[in-house]
Protein backbone atom coordinates (compact mmCIF):
# COMPACT_ATOMS: atom_id res chain seq x y z
CA UNK A 1 0.00 0.00 0.00
CA UNK A 2 1.00 3.57 -1.29
CA UNK A 3 1.63 6.11 2.00
CA UNK A 4 2.02 9.75 1.95
CA UNK A 5 5.92 9.39 3.11
CA UNK A 6 6.08 7.54 -0.16
CA UNK A 7 4.74 10.14 -2.32
CA UNK A 8 5.44 13.49 -0.65
CA UNK A 9 8.13 16.00 -1.76
CA UNK A 10 10.70 15.92 1.14
CA UNK A 11 12.40 19.12 0.04
CA UNK A 12 9.77 21.26 1.01
CA UNK A 13 10.24 25.59 0.59
CA UNK A 14 8.02 26.65 3.57
CA UNK A 15 7.57 31.09 3.73
CA UNK A 16 7.25 33.39 6.59
CA UNK A 17 4.19 34.77 7.13
CA UNK A 18 5.64 38.32 7.38
CA UNK A 19 7.34 37.91 3.64
CA UNK A 20 6.22 40.05 1.08
CA UNK A 21 3.47 39.50 -1.85
CA UNK A 22 5.72 40.49 -3.94
CA UNK A 23 8.64 37.96 -2.75
CA UNK A 24 6.39 34.85 -2.20
CA UNK A 25 5.54 35.44 -6.05
CA UNK A 26 9.81 35.60 -7.36
CA UNK A 27 9.83 32.45 -5.00
CA UNK A 28 7.14 30.63 -6.84
CA UNK A 29 9.38 31.08 -9.85
CA UNK A 30 12.90 30.72 -8.72
CA UNK A 31 11.86 27.08 -7.31
CA UNK A 32 9.06 26.21 -9.90
CA UNK A 33 6.35 25.45 -7.02
CA UNK A 34 2.56 26.13 -7.01
CA UNK A 35 2.66 26.86 -3.62
CA UNK A 36 4.20 26.96 0.15
CA UNK A 37 3.50 26.18 3.85
CA UNK A 38 2.86 29.25 6.42
CA UNK A 39 5.09 29.37 9.20
CA UNK A 40 4.63 31.67 11.44
CA UNK A 41 8.16 33.00 14.07
CA UNK A 42 7.85 29.64 16.06
CA UNK A 43 7.96 27.88 12.66
CA UNK A 44 4.82 26.30 13.37
CA UNK A 45 2.73 26.23 10.04
CA UNK A 46 -0.34 28.59 9.99
CA UNK A 47 -1.78 28.70 6.33
CA UNK A 48 -1.06 27.69 3.46
CA UNK A 49 -0.66 30.32 0.31
CA UNK A 50 -0.62 29.12 -3.41
CA UNK A 51 -0.87 30.02 -7.22
CA UNK A 52 -4.15 30.75 -6.87
CA UNK A 53 -3.98 32.58 -3.96
CA UNK A 54 -1.63 35.29 -5.63
CA UNK A 55 -3.82 35.38 -8.97
CA UNK A 56 -6.96 36.08 -6.90
CA UNK A 57 -4.43 39.00 -5.56
CA UNK A 58 -4.76 40.12 -9.19
CA UNK A 59 -8.08 40.06 -9.84
CA UNK A 60 -10.83 42.88 -10.19
CA UNK A 61 -12.48 44.33 -7.25
CA UNK A 62 -16.31 42.86 -7.84
CA UNK A 63 -18.50 45.65 -6.78
CA UNK A 64 -22.26 44.37 -6.01
CA UNK A 65 -24.95 45.32 -7.90
CA UNK A 66 -27.14 47.95 -5.87
CA UNK A 67 -30.93 49.19 -6.11
CA UNK A 68 -32.23 52.27 -5.85
CA UNK A 69 -35.09 52.59 -4.09
CA UNK A 70 -36.71 56.42 -3.30
CA UNK A 71 -33.44 58.46 -2.14
CA UNK A 72 -31.42 55.14 -0.72
CA UNK A 73 -29.48 52.68 -2.22
CA UNK A 74 -29.67 49.26 -1.39
CA UNK A 75 -26.76 46.66 -2.10
CA UNK A 76 -27.54 43.62 -3.62
CA UNK A 77 -25.22 41.07 -2.22
CA UNK A 78 -22.93 41.20 1.22
CA UNK A 79 -20.71 43.53 2.07
CA UNK A 80 -18.51 40.98 3.88
CA UNK A 81 -17.59 39.69 0.55
CA UNK A 82 -16.50 43.38 -0.72
CA UNK A 83 -14.85 44.02 2.19
CA UNK A 84 -12.91 40.70 1.75
CA UNK A 85 -11.58 41.28 -1.85
CA UNK A 86 -10.67 44.78 -1.05
CA UNK A 87 -8.73 43.40 2.17
CA UNK A 88 -6.95 40.53 -0.40
CA UNK A 89 -6.65 42.70 -3.71
CA UNK A 90 -4.41 45.03 -1.06
CA UNK A 91 -2.88 42.66 0.69
CA UNK A 92 1.06 43.20 0.91
CA UNK A 93 2.02 40.09 3.26
CA UNK A 94 1.50 36.89 2.23
CA UNK A 95 -0.56 36.16 5.90
CA UNK A 96 -2.69 38.85 4.65
CA UNK A 97 -3.31 36.24 1.36
CA UNK A 98 -2.69 32.74 2.76
CA UNK A 99 -5.77 30.19 3.71
CA UNK A 100 -5.82 29.60 7.12
CA UNK A 101 -7.65 26.09 6.80
CA UNK A 102 -4.21 23.70 6.76
CA UNK A 103 -5.20 19.61 5.60
CA UNK A 104 -2.58 18.44 7.22
CA UNK A 105 -1.44 14.75 6.56
CA UNK A 106 0.94 12.19 8.60
CA UNK A 107 3.25 10.17 7.08
CA UNK A 108 1.42 6.92 7.32
CA UNK A 109 -2.05 8.54 5.20
CA UNK A 110 -2.88 6.39 2.41
CA UNK A 111 -2.50 7.17 -1.14
CA UNK A 112 -6.27 6.83 -1.42
CA UNK A 113 -6.85 9.30 2.16
CA UNK A 114 -4.79 11.90 0.82
CA UNK A 115 -6.56 11.94 -2.92
CA UNK A 116 -9.97 12.00 -1.02
CA UNK A 117 -8.67 14.82 1.03
CA UNK A 118 -7.63 16.66 -2.04
CA UNK A 119 -10.77 15.87 -3.99
CA UNK A 120 -13.41 16.82 -1.07
CA UNK A 121 -11.63 19.67 0.40
CA UNK A 122 -10.99 20.84 -3.17
CA UNK A 123 -7.69 21.83 -2.16
CA UNK A 124 -4.00 20.93 -4.35
CA UNK A 125 -1.51 21.20 -2.25
CA UNK A 126 -1.25 19.22 1.64
CA UNK A 127 1.73 19.16 4.17
CA UNK A 128 3.08 16.24 5.87
CA UNK A 129 3.61 16.79 9.06
CA UNK A 130 5.01 14.10 12.09
CA UNK A 131 5.02 15.51 15.30
CA UNK A 132 4.04 18.72 14.17
CA UNK A 133 6.71 19.21 12.16
CA UNK A 134 6.75 19.39 8.11
CA UNK A 135 8.18 16.30 6.73
CA UNK A 136 6.98 16.67 3.39
CA UNK A 137 4.22 18.01 1.29
CA UNK A 138 2.07 16.29 -1.30
CA UNK A 139 0.54 17.73 -4.51
CA UNK A 140 -1.92 16.46 -7.28
CA UNK A 141 0.87 15.46 -9.42
CA UNK A 142 2.65 13.31 -6.59
CA UNK A 143 -0.42 11.66 -6.38
CA UNK A 144 -0.63 10.82 -10.09
CA UNK A 145 2.87 9.61 -9.96
CA UNK A 146 2.16 6.94 -7.30
CA UNK A 147 -1.18 6.17 -8.89
CA UNK A 148 0.72 5.20 -12.17
CA UNK A 149 4.58 4.94 -11.46
CA UNK A 150 4.11 1.76 -9.60
CA UNK A 151 2.09 0.45 -12.94
CA UNK A 152 4.21 1.77 -15.19
CA UNK A 153 7.45 -0.35 -13.69
CA UNK A 154 4.97 -3.25 -13.69
CA UNK A 155 4.33 -3.37 -16.70
CA UNK A 156 6.14 -6.15 -19.49
CA UNK A 157 8.80 -4.67 -21.19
Amino acid sequence: MIRARDIMTKDVTTVPEDMTVEALGRVFIEKRISGAPVLNDQKKIVGIVTENDLVRKNSRLHIPTVVRIFDAFVPLGRSERVEEEIRRISAATVSEICSRNVVTVGPDATLQDVSSLMSEKGIHLIPVLDADRIVGIIGKIDIIRGMFGNAAQQKPG
